[in-house]
């Protein structure tokens, strides 16, 4: 079938929108907003989305929508067509029946209401949607699935629903099921990450398949990846596209998985929703591995509003759903069934992970499944201290009924004062008893917050697969070694690779007095535990992880923001909060905290020329405390044997001004283009300690969105003006249709432009 772009000419409540389109991030936060902290304070909202349109003159019509949030119905000319109530699978609607001649109209209707998520969920369209349309004899979207049978030789089978002729590198085969061998084949794999087309046909329709020759295999030796063994350097990551709210442009996720990628990272866990289809074509493209996740709950709720009502009715029809649309793609090695649900320390929760498992093994035999489970939440449900205790008691403010017992936001209440000690807290025979039930179906086990288990596990279950499904970053060091130890233990993924809205301040060093609590009120924004932030800059935290997996070329220097007069307020979630800076104007004398990574046995550090300090290397990191002179902060590591091998520097700024720097030079009618805005002098060096409020005009394309990752603000992503934080802001633009796009930052001191070619459609 043929495939076109179905995202212009919206309406959404009555105002023109281009599709994908979050409707919650223009909506006005509200220090009582029903969504609290868990929801960056964002009100309950109710979207209709129209659009008016010629009906195709093919035979047969699709549409696709990749993710509406939530509660979905479609209607076509006043008739309901179809829906979702799950807002993070994608679903199809067949639109042969309801079509007429001429003018037709769609409106999607969806709604929020808080509290519902435990993150910022947006709302909307927020992924695109598509037109599919072809013959009757059509070949269906996602009914031609290939999978790897061997790789050594490679041979590829082909399923389809009905009989087709496949083509691909100089062979073909015919049928409903039926294998290729491919001659001198390029396996996929994150070091190469090759992918074969498919021309697919049927004598009335055709269609291209893009797949990769890659067999996962799993055993308590490891997971391997064509016969190699891998070890997951992985990260958690949300949905949000930060200043853009939950818009899922393609660019912006091809941007996060290349960000992450370049980081060291080479494994990413969707947390808690299955991901956007963007994100699955750049893990393809850029070899990333990518364990899809399904929901963060069962039948139980973890927010009065969320999915599970739900969920019971429509669980295997979602689990299909991401099954049918991953298929095909590469870089998924793993599904994931759940994210710290309570269930499953009971019979029941039991008998369900099986059923869930034993499905998805019936509709993908290719790929393991597993959950994020926490063990210490089961531990304690399965003693009768249910996390999510759904008796009702009393009334909240508004007179609603209110959930009664410990909850979500009290039990990382607890694990904050806890602190990394919660990684020993289901060590006991107890706490094995209790959850072993449930893991033992899974064919990976992810473990969350649970790493005190890992040296144990060999030895009380020898055929258990394990994975770090969430941990600290701060532990990467102590993980990874783990990871290398035990042949088990098949990778890590710390919590979390990419800052993200909603769960406000749960990762923040905060230096206000509203920081110091878990539950951080309004204006508190973002979640601000990423070991990269909102706009795609890699702080302390990536550094010590690239270093621990040895990714580093040089020893990478970080400082603590030494331009606040307080101590910060820390949160768990984060093991520093330093950042790639040496200019903090006006800081003279202060003491500052300086932190260098590098896999060596020594480090020692010179201030403009001058040794200041020498250190010993642990866990990849060396901490010095030195007074800040503007200047040059030098970092030389060196080996057990007293060989330099690697030297870095930070330079302070000079005169700082506005400064542009498009990630790109030229852009296609409609691309969206990030612009980063920084306060740097005519070197580049950016200036942490003088933040201005800015503005952004745009010509020749759309603003989408301007912000900062300042974790605490009012400001607005959609205003076109954000205050710059530690001397850094971000744009997204959409290219017009011809030209060039002009971009330009000002503020009362100073105006500064930039340029961007829009190249003609091929």
């Amino acid at each position: 079938m043929r495939k076109t772009a179905f995202v212009n000419d919206w309406t959404c409540n009555g105002k023109p929108v281009t599709l994908p389109h979050d409707a919650m991030i223009h909506e006005e936060r509200r220090p009582d907003a029903k969504s609290g902290s868990a929801g960056a304070c964002f009100p309950d909202g109710k979207y209709v989305y129209e659009k008016t349109f010629k009906r195709p003159a093919s035979d047969h019509v699709l549409l696709l929508f990749e993710g509406v949030y939530k509660n979905a119905r479609v209607f076509l000319n006043e008739r309901e067509a179809g829906g979702a109530a799950y807002g993070y699978i994608p679903f199809f609607v067949n639109a042969d029946e309801y079509l007429v001649d001429g003018e037709n109209t769609i409106r999607v209707e969806c709604s929020v209401t808080h509290p519902d998520s435990r993150w910022y969920s947006g709302a909307g369209i927020y992924r695109p949607v598509w037109l599919y349309e072809g013959p009757k004899e059509s070949i269906e979207p996602e009914s031609v699935k290939i999978s790897t049978v061997s790789y050594d030789p490679a041979v590829i089978r082909v399923r389809s629903e009905q009989s087709v002729k496949v083509e691909t590198a100089g062979v073909s085969g015919e049928g409903t099921d039926f294998e290729l061998a491919i001659p001198d084949a390029r396996l996929w794999s994150e070091n190469d990450p090759y992918l074969y087309t498919a021309n697919v046909t049927n004598g009335a329709d055709s269609c291209e398949i893009r797949f990769g020759i890659r067999k996962v295999e799993w055993s308590n030796q490891g997971i391997f990846i064509n016969g190699n063994e891998t070890l997951l350097r992985g990260g958690c990551v949300h949905h949000d596209n930060g200043i853009l709210g939950a818009a899922a442009y393609d660019e912006s996720e091809w941007r996060r998985v290349k960000i992450m990628k370049d980081a060291g990272f080479n494994a990413i866990r969707s947390a808690h929703n299955p991901c956007s289809r963007a994100m699955l074509e750049a893990c393809d493209a850029l070899g990333v591995y990518m364990m899809d996740e399904s929901w963060d709950m069962w039948f139980k709720h973890k927010s009065k509003y969320d999915y599970a009502s739900e969920w019971r009715e429509h669980y295997l029809d979602d689990l299909k759903a991401m099954v049918d649309r991953d298929f095909n793609h590469p870089s998924v090695i793993m599904y994931s069934i759940g994210n710290e649900v309570s269930e499953p320390a009971k019979e029941e929760g039991v008998r369900v992970t099986e059923e869930m498992v034993n499905y998805l093994h019936g509709l993908d035999d290719t790929r393991a499944v597993t959950a994020g489970f926490n063990l210490m939440i089961m531990t304690n449900s399965a003693n009768g201290k249910d996390l999510y205790d759904e008796k009702e008691g009393g009334t909240d403010t508004s007179g609603e009924k209110k959930l009664q017992g410990m909850n979500s936001t009290v039990f990382n209440m607890i694990t904050n004062i806890v602190g990394t000690g919660m990684n020993k807290a289901a060590n006991s025979k107890k706490a094995d008893a209790a959850t072993s039930p449930a893991l033992d179906k899974l064919d990976i086990c992810g473990y969350n917050y649970a790493s005190g288990r890992y040296p144990q596990e060999g030895k009380l279950h020898p055929d258990r697969v394990i994975v770090g499904s969430e941990t600290f970053p701060q532990t990467i060091a102590e993980n990874w070694a783990m990871v290398k130890k035990y042949p088990y233990l098949i990778g890590d993924f710390m919590w979390t690779a990419w800052d993200y809205l909603g769960e406000a301040g749960i990762g923040a060093w905060a230096y206000t007095p509203d920081g110091k609590g878990f539950n951080k009120p309004y204006p508190w924004l973002l979640a601000d535990s990423g070991a990269i932030d909102i706009l795609g800059d890699a702080n302390a935290e990536a550094y010590q992880a690239a270093a621990v997996w040895d990714k580093l070329d040089a020893p990478a220097i970080c400082v603590q923001p030494i331009n606040h007069d307080v101590n910060p307020a820390k949160m768990v979630w984060r093991g520093t909060n330093g950042i790639p800076s040496w200019s903090w104007r006006g800081c003279e004398g202060r003491k500052a905290v300086v932190e260098v990574f590098f896999n060596a046995a020594r480090v020692e550090l010179f201030l403009n020329g001058r040794k200041v300090g020498a250190s010993k290397v642990k866990d990849c990191k060396a901490v010095f405390k030195v007074k800040y002179a503007p200047g040059t902060l030098e970092a030389a590591a060196y080996d057990a044997g007293g060989r330099e091998i690697g030297r870095s520097r930070l330079t302070s700024a000079g005169n700082a001004n506005i400064t542009l720097r498009p990630e790109k030079a030229e852009a296609a009618p409609g691309e969206v283009v990030y612009i980063p805005v920084v306060m740097a002098d005519r070197d580049g060096n950016v200036e942490s300690n003088v933040d201005r409020k800015l503005k952004i005009s745009v010509e020749g394309g759309e603003l989408l969105g301007f912000g900062s990752a300042n974790p605490r603000t009012e400001e607005r992503f959609d205003s076109g003006e954000y205050t710059t934080y530690y001397g850094r802001s971000l744009a997204a633009v959409r290219a017009g249709e011809s030209g060039s796009i002009r971009v330009s930052a000002s503020d009362w001191i100073e105006t500064a432009e930039t340029e961007i070619r829009i190249t003609e459609k091929i």
